[in-house]
């Protein structure tokens, strides 16, 4: 979800795809024009019905092989075929900072990614780190076929996508097999229940190394109860946090995204914290006291009393 004219507030990749979202678009007819074979002046956006609902691909006038993705008219993505180190959404730069703080410069890493999408992510670890073996979790099926048919991933890439459940999904991974696990999984605009408990975050740890990390994008608004609840879950099962907001989402005013890292182990929390604040659109880190305080003893979220993510106001769904 992008507001017009600002990149990264959220988007809604899902692991809990509405099976009726297809009948929503019945008899809209898949438009023609994307890839790298037309002109800048001549690329047409592309839509086709998926599990979640309208899945479109529009070209991106600033960049001749640039791609925003949306589901039902609310940005998810952006992807450039030219160059996949371009993150161009805020929450998708946050969490390529991680990308590259989570092993030394080239190492490659094993990353499983919980929700799908444009592969955005997937495409920024396999430029900047070769060799990495990725496995991405998406149930929907005919949005992953989407971006196949029109965004293909670079062939040398060792990127595996999984139709599945995230949970389901992450369940089938051995013990220790992650350095790193990135959720970003929304079904429409808000992420499933079952994602949020700490039930969940122990299969997350379970299946990381034991020096490995967990990222998720969040997405909350005022008062921010969903966010401190998650932190304060994170908490139960991860000695380490980081929490990086825009300041405006900080103080609660807008409701935007946060991104989560984890760890057993410390984090390099000050070069987070240094990068985050030199984005384009600045962001600020959390960790320690203040990050225990933000919670304000918020409770733990169990499966039994889990929730979904709260859903975002209209104005969130602005286009670009």
């Amino acid at each position: 979800m992008a507001r017009r004219g600002t990149p990264g507030r959220a988007k809604g990749k899902s692991a809990d795809k509405a099976a009726t979202g297809g009948a929503k678009a019945k008899g809209r007819q898949e438009r023609q024009g994307s890839g790298r074979g037309a002109g800048r002046g001549e690329r047409e956006a592309v839509s086709r019905p998926v599990g979640g609902g309208v899945a479109e691909l529009r070209p991106d006038r600033e960049r001749p092989h640039g791609w925003t993705l949306l589901i039902d008219g609310a940005p998810q993505s952006h992807v450039d075929l030219d160059d996949p180190t371009h993150l161009a959404f805020a929450y998708q730069r946050r969490l390529g900072h991680i990308i590259d703080l989570a092993a030394p410069p080239l190492q490659p890493l094993h990353v499983l990614h919980l929700g799908g999408g444009a592969f955005t992510l997937a495409r920024y670890t396999a430029a900047t780190r070769p060799r990495s073996t990725q496995q991405i979790v998406e149930l929907d099926a005919p949005l992953t076929q989407f971006v196949r048919d029109h965004l293909p991933p670079d062939p040398q890439a060792r990127i595996r996508v999984r139709a599945a459940d995230a949970r389901e999904g992450l369940g089938r991974f051995p013990d220790g097999w992650a350095d790193l696990v990135i959720a970003d999984v929304f079904s429409g605009a808000r992420t499933p229940a079952h994602l949020t408990s700490a039930e969940f975050l122990g299969e997350v740890r379970r299946v990381l190394k034991p020096e490995g990390r967990y990222a998720a994008n969040l997405a909350d608004g005022p008062p921010l109860a969903h966010l401190r609840g998650q932190v304060a879950t994170a908490a139960t099962v991860f000695p380490e946090l980081a929490l990086a907001a825009d300041p405006v989402v900080w103080r609660g005013r807008r409701f935007g995204n946060a991104v989560l890292l984890a760890s057993a182990l410390p984090l390099p929390v000050a070069e987070f914290t240094r990068r985050v604040a030199s984005d384009p659109h600045p962001g600020r880190v959390e960790h320690g006291r203040a990050l225990t305080d933000f919670t304000g003893g918020a409770a733990v979220v169990t499966d039994a009393a889990a929730k979904p993510s709260p859903a975002p106001p209209p104005s969130v769904f602005e286009n670009p």
